[in-house]
Order: C-alpha cells, then sequence, then structure tokens
C-alpha cells in the first residue's frame, strides 16, 4: 500500500494497457510459411487465423480461386468459399468446413511457394488500407460483407472460363476491408463485383446471342 502511494506521490502510475494492433494478415502467413516443418491442412491454417479465421479464410480461398485453372477447378475451390461466406453471413462462432476440405494439405515446400507469390501482393495492399469510414458495428459489419461475399462466391462458381477471377478479387477485398474495418476498400471491392457481373452478364449475353445466330443459320440452309 506504501509503494503504491509512494508511487502516487512520484506520477509513476501507470495508465491503462496501451491496446496493440492485431498483427495483419500478410504477417500471419509469413509466420505460418516460417513454422511449416510438415503438411499444412486447412484446419491448421484455420486455427492459426484464430478470431479472424472467417474473413481471413474467405481471403485465402479468393486468393485460391484467382488462380487460372480449367473450369471444373472453379466449382471445386469455390465450395469452401461459399461455406465459410454462407457462416460467416449467419454470425456463427467459428468456421466449419466437411473433414475432407478441412484435411487437405500442402507441403511445407508448396505452401513457401504459394505464399512466396502472395506475401508481397498482400503487403503491398495492406500499406493502402487502414481502419476508416467503417459504417458497421462489429456483428452487422460481419453478417453484410457475409452476404455479398456469398453472393460472389456463387459466381465464382459458375464454370466460366477465367470468369472468376474477377468475383474472387472483389470476394478477398472485401474480405480485407472487414479485417481492417475500412470503408473505402469496402465500397472498391462492391465495385470490382458488380464489374464482375456485369462483364459476367456480357458473357453469357454474347454466347447466347451466336449460338441463336449459328442455330438460325443452320436451320435457315436446311
Amino acid at each position: 500500500m506504501r509503494q503504491e502511494m509512494r508511487g502516487f506521490e512520484d506520477g509513476q502510475i501507470d495508465g491503462p494497457p496501451v491496446r496493440r494492433r492485431p498483427r495483419r494478415l500478410s504477417q500471419l502467413f509469413a509466420q505460418m510459411a516460417r513454422d511449416a516443418d510438415g503438411p499444412v491442412s486447412i484446419s491448421y491454417i484455420r486455427d492459426q487465423l484464430g478470431d479472424r479465421s472467417f474473413a481471413a479464410l474467405v481471403v485465402f480461398f479468393a486468393l485460391l480461386n484467382m488462380i487460372p485453372l480449367p473450369p471444373p477447378s472453379s466449382a471445386i475451390l469455390g465450395l469452401p468459399l461459399v461455406m465459410v461466406s454462407a457462416q460467416m453471413m449467419y454470425g456463427s462462432k467459428r468456421a466449419w468446413l466437411p473433414r475432407f476440405i478441412m484435411d487437405k494439405s500442402l507441403s511445407p515446400e508448396t505452401f513457401r511457394s504459394v505464399m512466396d507469390r502472395v506475401i508481397p501482393r498482400l503487403v503491398s495492399l495492406e500499406k493502402m488500407i487502414r481502419p476508416r469510414y467503417w459504417p458497421f458495428w462489429r456483428r452487422q459489419g460481419d453478417r453484410f460483407v457475409g452476404f455479398l461475399c456469398l453472393f460472389m462466391a456463387i459466381v465464382v462458381t459458375l464454370p466460366i472460363p477465367l470468369g472468376n477471377w474477377l468475383p474472387a478479387f472483389s470476394t478477398g477485398l472485401m474480405s480485407l476491408a472487414l479485417i481492417e474495418r475500412d470503408g473505402i476498400l469496402l465500397a472498391i471491392g462492391a465495385i470490382v463485383g458488380v464489374v464482375a457481373l456485369v462483364v459476367i452478364v456480357a458473357v453469357f449475353g454474347s454466347a447466347t446471342a451466336l449460338i441463336g445466330f449459328l442455330w438460325s443459320s443452320n436451320f435457315l440452309h436446311m
């Protein structure tokens, strides 16, 4: 008690603890890459991301869907993106995925190789984002962004060659906006999503018109 009073008289009373800024997603991925000494599973990644597992997992799966792969892969890689986004929209406490997805893993070398490509781009993006103009309370923001990400994730699963890149990019931007509480980035992600929908509708419309033209031409020449 005397020591406390002496500290008070000397003006050495500590103030409230300084709140540390949570580590950014790029730092978490870099730490996982450094610590990886065995297969890196989806389950391990989810556990390492902690309380940010929903938005961070959406970013992770969005990045996977931005890799140009044959059309069937979008349906396969888009499935976990749909499931995690839906759970985020419904306000689940912990991300859940089927066991066969959770057990999927990459070798440490492959995981580091992927992170070597992802982390520099993520760092460059994180330099431009910060908490600003966020219009939601925590749960409201989670559910609203979850709804937008779910819609775009469903678009990602459509079998359109290279048509999943823009929707996946939009989903990743909006999830990063949720992590950092950046309202400007959220708006940019939503705009990218609208552009993606316009492009996809234009592609479908052009394809439908072309098929109709070819069909009518063949019919007339019969």
